[in-house]
This record gives C-alpha cells, sequence and structure tokens, in this order.
C-alpha cells in the first residue's frame, strides 16, 4: 500500500499545501475548499514523513469540536495513539503550560479556573469595597473591560498607561489591578489568564520560552483570521526559532471583531515573516457555480483583503434569486411559503435554513412558521419568546393582567433590583403559603405588619402601587402604550440600557421588537393566549426542523437551502456598526455577507423589504447597497432593483455625510416616499393633517401605514406609531 495513500484524494492546492512543510505557510482556504482535510492531512503527513514526533506538533483550534475532529481523522489516516498530541483549543494548551509553571505566576498548580459567575462575585465584592455603585457599573461590564485587556496581552502593571476610566470615579485599570491579586490570593484564574499568563511566563522567562520553541517544531493553527492580539502573541512567540507555522484561514470570512479577533493578524503574516508561502485554496465543494460568482464578486468591493476567487466544478447551478416585498410581514410569509414549496418536494427540512443580521428579525419567521405548522430550531441563541428579556416582559403583562399568577410575579419581584431581597422574598413566599393567599394579595397584606424592615416595606408598597397603577390603565389605553408604560416604570427597559455587557444592545433590540409583536393582537389577553400556544408547540416538534439563526451563528454550517432575509439599508449592512466603526466596520458587514451567501449548496435567495416595522416605527427602507454589487448575471430578480435613478450606490465620497445623517440612506428614493400616499385615499385622515392627542399633544401626520399613523410631536424627538381613535384634528 502507498504509504502517502492519503495525498490522492486532494487537489493541486490541498496536495502544496500539504507538502510545502517548511517555514512560514499561510493556506487561504475559502468556504467549503476543505480546510480541514488540508489541516489534518498535513499534521498526519508531517508524522508519517518522519519529520516529527506527534508531541512535537502544536495544532490549535477555536473549538473542542474541531479539535476532537482533528484528532479523529488523524488517528484514522495513522493508526496511531493520539494522547500524546497537542491538539486542542488555545486555551487547552495555555493550560497545559500553566499548570507546569504555575509558580512563575505567584500560583500553585492546584489553581482553580473560575467561570463567569464566580467572577461577577469577585468583581462585585471589588467595586462595593471601593464604594462604587454596582447597579450603575455593573460587574459584567467591569470584566468586559478587563477581557479586552486580556485579549489585547496587557498586564495589570501595563494597563495604567491606557486610563480607561467609566466616569470620573472608575478607574479600570485600578480595578484590574486589584482583580487579579484577588485571583492570586485565592489560587485561581479565569478564562482570559489561560493565555495571557503563559505569555507573560514566556516573555519573561527565556529559558521556559526555548524549552517550547525546540519542543514544538511544527505548529498548525485553524481560523487564523478569528485570533486576538493574545493568541497571536502566544503562537508567534512559539514559532519564532524554527519558523515552522502553517496557519489556515479566510480574510474574507472575518466577521468577529466585536469579540475580539483581529483581522489584521492574517492580514499582515506575510510581513511577520520572511520568505512566506501563500497558498490559495479556491476550489470550492459546496456550492454552485451562480452562488460562488456572486459571493466572490461581492468580497472584491472590500481593499482590505490578500484576494482569492472561488471557482467550482458544479456547473449551471440555480441562480440566486432576490425577493423584494412590502414589509417584513410580506417576506416571512412568501418565505415561508418557498419552504412550503421545498417541503413538498421531498426536501428536508433540516436542509433549509434561514440566516439574519440581527436576532429580533426571527420574531416574525418564528410566529409564521408557528402559524403554518413547520418545526424550526435557533441556532446559536433561544426561541425569540424563550430569551430572557422577553421572559421577563412577558411576566409583567401577565402580572398587569391578570390576579392570580404567583410564578409570574416571582419572576419579576426583584427585577430589575428593588431593594428587595432574597430573605424578604422568602418571608412572603411563607406568609402567602400559610394564609392560603396569592402572592400579590399576600405582598399587600405583609406590609401592613412588623415582619418586615422598614425599608422593605417602602420598596414593597411602591411595587404594589405600581402594579396597581399598570393594572387600572387596561381599559383605559391600548395595550401596546400600556407594555411601554409597564417596561419603562417598572425600570426594567432601564437596566438593560445601563448594561454595557455585549448581550445589552441585542437584549434592548429583542424588548422593542417583542411591543412590535404586540400590534398583531386586539388586546394583551390575546397575546398572553399565544405565547402559551407558542411555548405548548415548541415541546411537540420533531427532529427535522428548519434552521434560524443570526449569519454570525452560521459561520462554518452549510445547507442546501438558505434564505438572506432582511437586506434593507441601515438594517444590512448594519447602521450603528457603521457610524461607531466607520469603513472598518463596512467592510466587515461585507465579509458576513459573503459568509452569508457562501452557507448555500443550491439555492440562494436574498429579500428585503419596502417598509419595515423595527422597534416601534416604520422604516421606508432602500436595498441594502451589498445588492447592487452583486453581478446581475448570476441574479434572478421579482423586480427591476438596478435601474439607474432607483440603484442603491454608496460612494465613499458620500459616506461620511451619510453617517452623519442616516435618513439620508433610508429616505433616498423619493418614488418610495410618494407612495404612502396611495394608504390615505380609505381613511379619515390624510397625510400632513394636524392632529392632537390626549397624551403626547399637537403633531403631524408623517405616513400612513397598514390601519396607523406615523405621526411627528411639537414635543418629541421621534416619531409615534397611534391607532386612528386616539387622534382627533386639531
Amino acid at each position: 500500500m502507498n504509504k502517502f495513500f492519503y495525498l490522492d484524494k486532494l487537489n493541486d492546492k490541498q496536495k502544496k499545501a500539504v507538502e510545502t512543510l517548511n517555514g512560514p505557510v499561510l493556506v487561504l482556504a475559502g468556504a467549503g475548499t476543505g480546510k480541514t482535510r488540508v489541516l489534518t492531512t498535513r499534521l498526519a503527513h508531517l508524522i508519517n514523513k518522519g519529520l516529527a514526533k506527534p508531541w512535537e506538533i502544536l495544532a490549535v483550534t477555536f473549538t473542542n469540536k474541531a479539535a476532537n475532529e482533528m484528532k479523529e481523522r488523524v488517528q484514522s489516516l495513522l493508526k496511531i495513539d493520539i494522547e500524546r498530541m497537542w491538539i486542542g483549543t488555545f486555551h487547552s494548551s495555555g493550560l497545559k503550560i500553566l499548570r507546569k509553571y504555575a509558580e512563575k505566576c505567584f500560583l500553585k498548580k492546584d489553581f482553580t479556573v473560575i467561570d463567569t459567575d464566580d467572577q461577577e462575585r469577585l468583581v462585585k465584592q471589588i467595586l462595593e469595597a471601593n464604594k462604587i455603585d454596582i447597579k450603575k457599573h455593573t460587574p459584567s461590564n467591569i470584566l468586559s473591560m478587563i477581557q479586552w485587556f486580556k485579549d489585547k496581552a496587557i498586564l495589570p502593571s501595563e494597563s495604567k498607561k491606557y486610563k480607561f476610566r467609566f466616569g470620573k470615579s472608575v478607574d479600570i485599570s485600578k480595578l484590574y489591578i486589584e482583580y487579579q491579586d484577588r485571583l492570586k490570593i485565592l489560587n485561581a484564574t479565569d478564562f482570559g489568564d489561560l493565555l495571557l499568563l503563559p505569555v507573560k511566563i514566556f516573555q519573561e522567562n527565556s529559558e521556559i520560552l526555548k524549552e517550547y520553541q525546540n519542543q514544538f517544531k511544527y505548529i498548525l493553527v485553524d481560523e487564523y483570521q478569528d485570533t486576538d492580539t493574545c493568541q497571536d502573541t502566544f503562537l508567534k512567540l512559539l514559532s519564532k526559532k524554527n519558523k515552522n507555522i502553517c496557519c489556515v484561514g479566510d480574510d474574507d470570512q472575518a466577521i468577529y471583531s466585536w469579540r475580539g479577533a483581529d483581522v489584521k493578524n492574517i492580514l499582515d503574516f506575510p510581513d511577520a515573516f520572511s520568505n512566506v508561502e501563500i497558498i490559495r485554496l479556491e476550489q470550492n465543494y459546496r456550492s454552485t457555480d451562480h452562488i460562488l460568482a456572486a459571493a466572490s464578486k461581492l468580497i472584491e468591493n472590500n481593499k482590505d483583503r490578500l484576494g482569492k476567487t472561488l471557482w467550482t466544478d458544479t456547473l449551471n447551478g440555480e441562480k440566486l434569486k432576490l425577493f423584494y416585498f412590502e414589509d417584513g410581514k410580506d417576506e416571512a410569509k412568501n418565505v415561508s411559503l418557498e419552504i412550503e414549496k421545498l417541503k413538498l418536494k421531498n426536501t428536508k427540512l433540516d436542509e433549509i435554513a434561514i440566516l439574519v443580521r440581527a436576532s429580533f428579525q426571527t420574531r416574525l419567521f418564528e410566529d409564521r412558521l408557528l402559524k403554518i405548522g413547520i418545526p424550526y430550531r435557533v441556532i446559536g441563541g433561544y426561541r425569540f419568546y424563550e430569551r430572557l428579556e422577553i421572559r421577563d416582559a412577558i411576566a409583567y403583562f401577565r402580572v398587569v393582567q391578570k390576579n392570580n399568577d404567583d410564578l409570574a410575579l416571582e419572576r419579576i419581584y426583584n427585577t430589575p433590583k428593588r431593594g428587595i431581597g432574597t430573605a424578604t422574598l422568602q418571608k412572603i413566599f411563607k406568609f402567602a403559603r400559610d394564609s392560603g393567599m396569592t402572592l400579590l394579595d399576600a405582598s399587600k397584606k405583609i406590609v401592613e405588619t412588623d415582619e418586615l424592615t422598614p425599608n422593605a416595606r417602602d420598596n414593597i408598597k411602591q411595587f404594589i402601587e405600581n402594579i396597581n397603577s399598570w393594572k387600572s390603565k387596561i381599559n383605559k389605553i391600548n395595550h401596546i402604550e400600556l407594555a411601554k408604560i409597564v417596561l419603562e416604570e417598572s425600570g426594567y427597559t432601564k437596566m438593560w440600557l445601563n448594561d454595557k455587557s455585549i448581550e445589552a444592545p441585542g437584549r434592548l433590540e429583542n424588548l422593542k421588537e417583542l411591543i412590535s409583536a404586540l400590534r398583531d393582537f386586539s388586546n394583551m389577553n390575546e397575546f398572553l393566549e399565544h405565547i402559551s400556544l407558542v411555548m405548548e408547540n415548541e415541546r411537540n416538534y420533531k427532529i427535522d426542523m428548519v434552521n434560524i439563526m443570526t449569519m454570525h451563528a452560521a459561520k462554518g454550517l452549510e445547507f442546501e437551502n438558505v434564505f438572506l432575509a432582511g437586506w434593507d439599508e441601515g438594517l444590512f449592512p448594519h447602521q450603528k456598526s457603521l457610524e461607531e466603526k466607520g469603513t472598518k466596520a463596512l467592510e466587515e458587514e461585507r465579509r458576513l455577507a459573503y459568509v452569508g451567501i457562501t452557507r448555500g449548496k443550491k439555492n440562494v435567495v436574498i429579500s428585503f423589504a419596502k417598509r419595515r416595522f423595527i422597534h416601534g416605527t416604520w422604516n421606508f427602507s432602500q436595498p441594502s447597497r451589498f445588492l447592487s454589487e452583486l453581478p446581475q448575471e448570476n441574479i434572478i430578480s421579482n423586480e427591476n432593483l438596478f435601474q439607474e435613478e432607483e440603484s442603491f450606490i454608496v460612494d465613499q465620497d458620500e459616506y461620511e455625510d451619510n453617517l452623519k445623517n442616516p435618513n439620508r440612506l433610508l429616505f433616498k428614493n423619493k418614488k418610495i416616499l410618494e407612495n404612502s400616499e396611495s394608504y390615505e385615499s380609505e381613511y379619515k385622515f390624510k397625510i400632513g393633517d394636524e392632529i392632537f392627542h390626549e397624551k403626547y399633544g399637537y403633531g403631524v401626520i408623517k405616513y400612513i401605514v397598514d390601519d396607523k399613523y406615523e405621526i411627528v410631536f411639537d414635543k418629541l424627538s421621534k416619531t409615534k406609531i397611534v391607532l386612528e381613535n386616539f387622534i382627533k384634528h386639531a
């Protein structure tokens, strides 16, 4: 048998990537080009040729799943014991080193790696000791800044020069130093230390660095475009002597800057090492010719890239479909109809995916699929109505709407924190059980006794007054306005506004989308009944399901049929990202579009809506600028989207102006604005009419959409959507 039989299954470029064994190698592996096969085959080839023993190779990945897959493939190729091989995640490799040389960081070898909950408790103690308001500066916010330092390979002693502060009083560097000192006392590390401390050991102990440089004759790296500064420093220190480092990645799929990844690591690799061999894997084994042509043409608009062009032998595939819908509901309805057609053709639901830019977008698709009885799963997150902030909000609505919902009241009693501690709650629960009362009635009674502290009684009284106030409004205002008032006056929305964690903006978007969902129901009871049915249906689904996820969560996955929804300018590319990071963000958003398109194997459908109800406001949208960058010869559309007078091409000269005035992007096309007039003929009011609203005062009708009016009120900074029966002529 041929000793190198595994080479026979590789194409020419893959074979070159496997056989180029000496010196620094950068393998630019496009989507679906077989990078995992190349990586594992290269590892096996090094051992099989006798260039290195299994333990003399360091192979690092980002997930345990990828590491285990690599181990299994190598074992199947060589039939050897892989136990001594250094194949694992960055952090597992760092942990091995740190266990051996813990004392260099003033730790014992049996140190503990604490989890997020323990981290937050520790930071909370430090904040309280420094008399810092933990409501204003939450432990999770402080931890995110500390992690930023660690991702950048910045030690506590070096952090002072960055002068990061929250307000005048909160010095992040000082807190970082205190946090690390407390970890040492506890003989503990956190997850970020598992790479930061080995880097520190290497930088301060040349003999230890030399030991590992001598051990690892070869280094292999997977998904190199996703590395942060600390990970990159770790790799460069270890490879400095032998320079036999092979990094496999795709600069066109660098989409994780928000969690610390730096695309510059892969872009600057040719400059970091001399005599770098760059090998491009461009033959794609996943997608059809039209899909690859469209993706390649799109990504060519990015300037910061090393460059490659995907191609395939799979010719005569279907063109990408581009659908233009009236609104978000229409989009969800028609995408679902397309899915039903696929199902009738015996397409497995598992091979169908709906990809969106932001998690709040999933709600309309979830509701529609539930309505027509098609099972689905949300990958990389919870179903919309399962999300923590949605469950909390619904619990508030249940408490207001019903008199005896103890479970709902228990959930939100001290959320957000309102000075009602665990001991107080236990007394209230016991009082309710002993007296046979509902939790709300028991709360009203117990505040009349001396069982609680004066402060606790005052806090509970205030909470009860709020609930009574909300209940009194049930028949006076519509359920949408009531929901907004409840979330605002309870402090729940403010809680997430003040939260600086990476999840907070998404949670706020979801809360706004929940308010939007209420528009589909005539009252709150009808909505709550719908939620009950949703939760019940979720428990009855079978294995085969449609996949719904964000494009970020889709990286590394593939499906025969992909629906890319919500390609509206301002939504995708995301306006907030552009405002915060400018051109860099635009390029990352384009890479995200590239990732989305290349998830599809056979069919890709892209859609956008003329108008979309987002966070309580109707937005009249333009198609995403990315659509004008797709080659027309690879697309079929239900509308002519590329007429010169209506095309959405934003050149770089316009860019800064667009950022300063987002409405210029959203309302550039006057024809779309004029279309709104078609909605007014059957209504009591017309666009431009002056009106009066009892709560918001005087205003002017801006748009008429469905059965609602969008109004500019004199005393408000934002427009409001209101029903006809709540306004009158001024």
